[in-house]
């Protein structure tokens, strides 16, 4: 059994997940994760926005160290494994900050072509896997 990490910001466990964004109607700008008011003109006028599931890698850098909270993974500093951050632009309208599947930075370069997967965070107490959306070379 899994459940996503924040069900509100994906379509995840549909067959073809997308992140869900919002887009602007009185500027056009687009978020993600989703907002009610827009971060460029401050209007209301926000609705729901499916993001492409593929896009090109613009940056990264690798966590080597077991994150802060609000940090909702169950690692410590004796099994932390390190993973992969990305500035991933999708499509011509945002870019977002998400998980890499690949944390060596030799296996990374700008332009890569990268798609949304959904890979286990953390196993509940009950046993429940908890899922991420991250992106993988595509």
């Amino acid at each position: 059994m899994a459940m996503a990490l924040a069900p509100e910001v994906s379509t995840w466990p549909a067959d073809n997940p997308q992140l869900i964004g919002s887009r602007c109607g009185a500027c056009t700008a687009v978020t993600w994760p989703r907002q009610s008011r827009c971060p460029r003109c401050s209007s209301a006028e926000m609705t729901d926005r499916m993001l492409p599931r593929k896009g090109e890698l613009i940056a990264w850098t690798t966590q080597g160290f077991v994150p802060k909270l609000p940090y909702a993974g169950k690692a410590t500093a004796d099994n932390f494994e390190p993973f992969g951050i990305g500035l991933i632009q999708l499509g011509d309208d945002v870019r977002v900050e998400a998980r890499l599947t690949v944390a060596d930075p030799d296996r990374l370069r700008p332009g890569m072509a990268v798609e949304l997967v959904f890979v286990p965070l953390y196993t509940a107490e009950d046993g429940t896997d908890v899922m991420t959306c991250a992106f993988a070379p595509a």
